[in-house]
């Protein structure tokens, strides 16, 4: 499975999710030095691929999104909240919700540089 999201920045998308998540990306470098396509390799059968906006509309057949419309929220299992939420923010995410107990879980909510949430739990 690949879950394929848009991004304005490939270079920045690749920086953000190297430093805040850990993920490795793969692939051959392009001229910016950045794999193309900017994949990371999430589990044996799941692949985050980064595609441009550009290519994201061409692909998906209509317009991208406006910055900040996000039609899912994505969730991670990380080994501490508090420590990928630092992490997060320390490379550029935009706070959504701070860490907190909520009734299911320990969590918090970052967006990437291009507003994609993703919940921390």
């Amino acid at each position: 499975m690949i879950i394929a999201l848009p991004t304005a920045d490939r270079v920045a998308a690749h920086a953000f999710y190297r430093e805040a998540f850990g993920f490795a990306a793969f692939g051959e470098p392009a001229d910016d030095g950045v794999p193309e396509p900017l994949q990371f390799r999430l589990g044996d059968d799941l692949t985050l691929m980064l595609i441009p906006l550009g290519g994201f509309g061409w692909t998906v057949g209509r317009p991208v999104a406006e910055r900040g419309v996000s039609e899912v929220a994505l969730s991670i299992s990380v080994d501490s909240v508090d420590a990928a939420f630092a992490r997060a923010v320390a490379a550029g995410a935009d706070v959504v919700a701070e860490p907190e107990q909520k009734p299911w879980a320990y969590t918090a909510a970052v967006a990437d540089p291009d507003g994609h949430v993703w919940l921390l739990t």
